[in-house]
């Protein structure tokens, strides 16, 4: 099996039990999921996108976490700030407005 060049995880805020309360959840993360893999597919890229349980960075929720570059993004409630990050991975670059410090 060929790895991808890049891993995005995104927070789905849930939990061990199965409940679904974080803030990414609330604010949307499950439903740009579609959206995220549909550019990765358009664009061509060699990603892999994962929904992931709470990443316990609520306070920046939305989170989409990027590897292995390592890269911890927030805020990412919506298509445009995803359009951002990903045209960054694609020009091998960070989207530094979204990062989180």
């Amino acid at each position: 099996m060929d790895k991808p060049d890049c891993h995005i995880f995104v927070c789905a805020s849930f939990r061990a039990d199965g409940d679904t309360k974080g803030v990414c959840n609330k604010k949307g993360s499950v439903a740009l999921l579609p959206y995220i893999e549909n550019e990765i597919l358009d664009r061509g890229m060699d990603a892999q996108i994962t929904s992931t349980g709470c990443l316990k960075a609520c306070d920046h929720g939305p989170v989409m976490v990027v590897h292995p570059q390592g890269q911890w993004y927030g805020k990412v409630e919506s298509e445009a700030v995803v359009d951002e990050i990903l045209d960054a991975i694609e020009d091998g670059e960070v989207a530094e407005s979204h990062l989180i410090q």
